[in-house]
């Protein structure tokens, strides 16, 4: 046997130098600008303040991989709450945890 493990380690995820100014040109591009800018400068300055007092770069990461992934599915969530929000397929956990228990 190998001692070689069956599955490729993971990456770390190490954003390219400009990628917190391109995330953050983006934002102010988008009509959701209002309220996602500040609320990325805010997640953005605690995070540089913790790498600052742990001289780790893993929440600033962390919170531009948050806003990048943002960013990217907003359009999928527009476009769900375009459709008028059918969940008529949806499971309702309460009513189904009533059930279990009247067994």
């Amino acid at each position: 046997m190998s001692a070689q493990p069956d599955h490729a380690p993971l990456t770390p995820y190490t954003p390219a130098p400009g990628a917190p100014a391109e995330l953050l040109h983006q934002l102010r591009a988008d009509r959701r600008a209002a309220q996602w800018v500040p609320a990325f400068e805010q997640e953005w300055a605690a995070a540089l303040e913790e790498s600052r007092r742990t001289f780790s770069l893993g929440g600033l990461y962390a919170v531009l991989q948050d806003w990048q992934g943002r960013s990217a599915h907003a359009p999928a969530v527009d476009a769900f709450v375009a459709g008028g929000y059918d969940d008529s397929e949806a499971i309702d956990m309460a009513e189904l945890r009533g059930r279990r228990r009247h067994r």
